[in-house]
């Protein structure tokens, strides 16, 4: 073959399936690996199309037609500045280098910076899909700057997911936005995950529903306002057996691991000032079930969670408000993580467009969901909306539906069965939705002992009280 129009960096499961995709599409392309067995497995399963192995990085860079495309699909971290440390002496004035990891955003504005010094192109880009998605169609969010990401749009679109004909790739944002967006895709992937996760904790331990009746009560969920990629897998992760024919699931340690894009989700809101409780919560849950040893230590020395007996006889078509609480707490999810993106996109001038965010989650990513579309028409309708609590698009449902979240958290309190990131849900949305909070007591109390002002609701101006144990 001539010289390739697309090349890779890391063939390992990602990145040779999404060479594979794009060669399916009919795109020339190259890869490398310093692993010899991943370049030969890239030409053994790539053998139908036209797709090459380099031995070596020249010889890689040497392949590619100019101005060259490049894509990293390395672990985040050190080894993506070792890559492009490698590269740059090799590569011309206009060549492109795409990060496809997870990397995080502030290492992508550090060597997009760099890359630009150097007469070079740089994109951050977030890919979600998992393997699936990099073989047969991801969701790909794209930052950088828009006449670069022109150049390699062709191949980005071809790689990604369709849902109705559109393509589930879009430049969503300036400098590192590409990177900042997938982040935060992940933060809500967390809270989505930790919600299913205490659904099922509920159904189990509050109704001792069996996993092949839970399997079958998450897939009738499917088919309807709660139809999402987390719900339909959690229906057939239930419905696994081993080999003794108990479910699989059942025999899986209960310590969650991480890969820290749900912790930076919540660091940067932090700093941010976005309140994203429901997030943070799954977060700090993960982080409760990696301390297996403690807990069973604390379950056995304080023996406060008991095994309560409710009612058996109660038929699961009794517990739709379990599955109307999980549907309020998915949007109450969303929004959280669409508040975050709206203020990082003044903050940090990214200019995101939340219209193509919200359609480019609709396939391919893990937390593609139905009702990812109404959250489009909402951003069409008022782009900058701070939250989506406030569109009319969902009024009706949160005052038909957050009753039967209070319920479920009620019936978790009453089956001893903890739910963190439900009640997060509820008090967030209590929250913002309360005219008056007792933060002027908080306020009251930071003026006693550190003289640090405040306001008042009668006067204008900044105010100080020097003598709070006068006349009490």
């Amino acid at each position: 073959m001539g010289q390739a129009q697309f090349g890779m960096i890391g063939l390992g499961t990602m990145g040779r399936n999404f060479l594979l995709n794009l060669a399916e599409h009919e795109f020339s392309c190259v890869g490398f690996d310093l692993d010899s067995a991943k370049r030969q497995l890239l030409i053994e399963e790539g053998a139908n199309f036209e797709v090459s192995a380099a031995d070596d990085i020249k010889s890689f860079v040497a392949a590619l037609e100019t101005p060259r495309k490049i894509m990293l699909l390395v672990p985040a971290g050190p080894i993506v500045d070792s890559v492009l440390d490698e590269l740059k002496p090799l590569l011309e004035t206009g060549d492109i280098v795409i990060d496809g990891g997870n990397s995080h955003f502030t290492d992508t504005e550090r060597r997009e910076s760099s890359m630009n010094g150097n007469g070079l192109e740089f994109l951050g880009v977030g890919v979600s899909g998992g393997e699936e998605g990099a073989r047969h169609g991801a969701s790909i969010m794209i930052g950088g700057k828009p006449e670069v990401y022109e150049q390699v749009r062709p191949m980005l679109e071809a790689a990604s997911a369709k849902v109705n004909g559109e393509a589930c790739a879009a430049h969503v944002g300036h400098g590192s936005a590409g990177h900042f967006v997938k982040m935060v895709h992940n933060g809500i992937e967390y809270g989505l995950m930790q919600l299913i996760a205490e659904s099922f904790d509920l159904l189990q331990r509050g109704f001792h529903i069996t996993d092949d009746k839970a399997s079958e009560l998450f897939a009738r969920w499917d088919t309807g306002p709660l139809n999402s990629f987390l719900i339909e897998i959690t229906s057939i992760v239930l419905r696994k057996k081993d080999e003794d024919g108990t479910p699989l699931v059942e025999k899986i340690l209960d310590t969650a691991g991480q890969k820290g894009t749900g912790k930076w989700t919540s660091q940067v809101a932090m700093d941010m000032g976005v309140p994203i409780p429901t997030i943070d919560s799954a977060v700090t849950m993960r982080q409760i079930s990696a301390r297996k040893t403690e807990r069973v230590a604390a379950d056995e020395k304080l023996g406060i969670v008991q095994d309560m007996q409710i009612d058996e006889t109660l038929a699961p078509d009794t517990i739709g408000f379990i599955e109307s609480a999980l549907h309020l707490a998915f949007i109450t999810t969303y929004a959280q993580g669409f508040s975050l993106l709206q203020t990082a996109s003044v903050e940090k001038n990214y200019e995101l467009d939340l219209v193509e965010i919200a359609k480019i989650w609709r396939g391919g990513c893990i937390i593609r969901a139905a009702m990812l579309e109404d959250l489009r028409t909402t951003f069409e309708a008022a782009p900058k909306l701070p939250n989506i609590l406030l569109a009319d698009t969902f009024r009706d449902l949160i005052r038909r539906e957050h009753g039967l979240l209070k319920a479920t958290i009620k019936f978790a309190i009453a089956a001893d069965v903890p739910c963190m990131a439900f009640a997060a849900c509820h008090n967030y949305l209590k929250s913002y939705a309360s005219k008056r909070l007792p933060a002027n007591l908080i306020q009251a109390q930071r003026d006693f002992f550190g003289a640090h002002t405040y306001q008042r609701i009668d006067k204008e101006g900044i105010f100080h009280t020097p003598d709070w144990n006068a006349g009490s």
